[in-house]
């Protein structure tokens, strides 16, 4: 199966969401949460991470993980991740708890498509009323479904202009995914490429070797990939929003192909806001006030682009 039919087949009988003038949603891709030790890349920025998400839940955000939101190539234990980042779960517990939760997977966590792995290794939360500001047990995530695909359906607004005074076309809905589908090796051998991560370049990884099969690691697959990516998304006249190569991607000019990025840049977190059919990309990080005191900065990388 080429990467083209593996991207068409992972939207067959997607989830669809309404995308209005009302809808509120954050999209964040590859966290890689581990479980707390020297590998865990995830560990420099959760505090970012938890910062921002407390943020999106008290403003109403609708939360979408676009895929390899826990680091299941490296590790065998979903348990030790949600104890080591028992903050973070219990507060994405309750953005599921109030429907504003939708998962996808991608290849470092393709093993969450088994709803059987999910109703044994995700059943709860464990976290105390200091790790989350909310007394109650948190309800876990045994009844949640990780999908492949899930499509954004642009709803047509009212007859608006947008700030450059062009009338609203015909809107092009937005179709979610991880990416990995472009790359055999991602996505129909990831058994094999699961096997060299943590048994190879896992340990190699403790002397600066990096994997040379990552997308996100490896510059020239991480151009293939996007230039996949985009050909698919501009034959099929779709956007098409996806994390993977970990490169944050948002133009104006570009309408096809949008990045979150992920949230194991060197200082920083990114990812993509959309609000009232606006689209901005976004960088959480650690700032410095003229006093000298620190605190969480969001910065708008780029945009707002608007969606039709």
């Amino acid at each position: 199966m080429s990467y083209y039919s593996r991207l068409s087949k992972s939207f067959e009988g997607a989830l669809r969401l309404p995308l209005t003038d009302r809808s509120k949603y954050v999209l964040i891709s590859d966290c890689h949460r581990g479980t707390g030790s020297s590998n865990d890349n995830f560990m420099k920025n959760q505090n970012l991470y938890f910062a921002a998400l407390q943020h999106y839940y008290k403003t109403g955000y609708t939360y979408i993980e676009l895929g390899d939101g826990d680091e299941l190539w490296e590790n065998r234990s979903m348990e030790q991740i949600m104890e080591a980042h028992g903050n973070v779960f219990c507060l994405l517990s309750r953005f599921h708890e109030q429907g504003r939760l939708y998962m996808l997977y991608g290849n470092h966590d393709m093993i969450k498509k088994n709803a059987r792995y999910i109703n044994k290794n995700c059943s709860a939360c464990r976290c105390s009323f200091e790790d989350h500001p909310y007394q109650e047990e948190p309800p876990g995530f045994s009844q949640i479904t990780f999908h492949s695909g899930i499509i954004l359906e642009n709803h047509l607004s009212p007859a608006r202009t947008n700030p450059m005074g062009a009338v609203a076309g015909s809107p092009m809905d937005l179709y979610l995914t991880h990416g990995h589908q472009s790359d055999l090796f991602n996505s129909t051998f990831w058994r094999v490429s699961r096997f060299l991560v943590r048994y190879l370049w896992k340990p190699l990884e403790h002397f600066g070797v990096l994997d040379p099969t990552s997308a996100a690691k490896n510059y020239t697959r991480k151009d293939k990939t996007e230039r996949r990516l985009h050909h698919w998304a501009e034959q099929e006249k779709h956007i098409l929003i996806t994390g993977h190569t970990h490169r944050p991607t948002l133009s104006a000019e570009d309408r096809y192909y949008f990045n979150s990025g992920s949230c194991v840049h060197p200082r920083c977190i990114t990812c993509l806001e959309i609000q009232r059919k606006y689209i901005l990309l976004v960088k959480w990080t650690l700032a410095a006030r003229p006093d000298m005191t620190l605190f969480v900065s969001r910065e708008v990388l780029a945009g707002p682009v608007w969606l039709a």
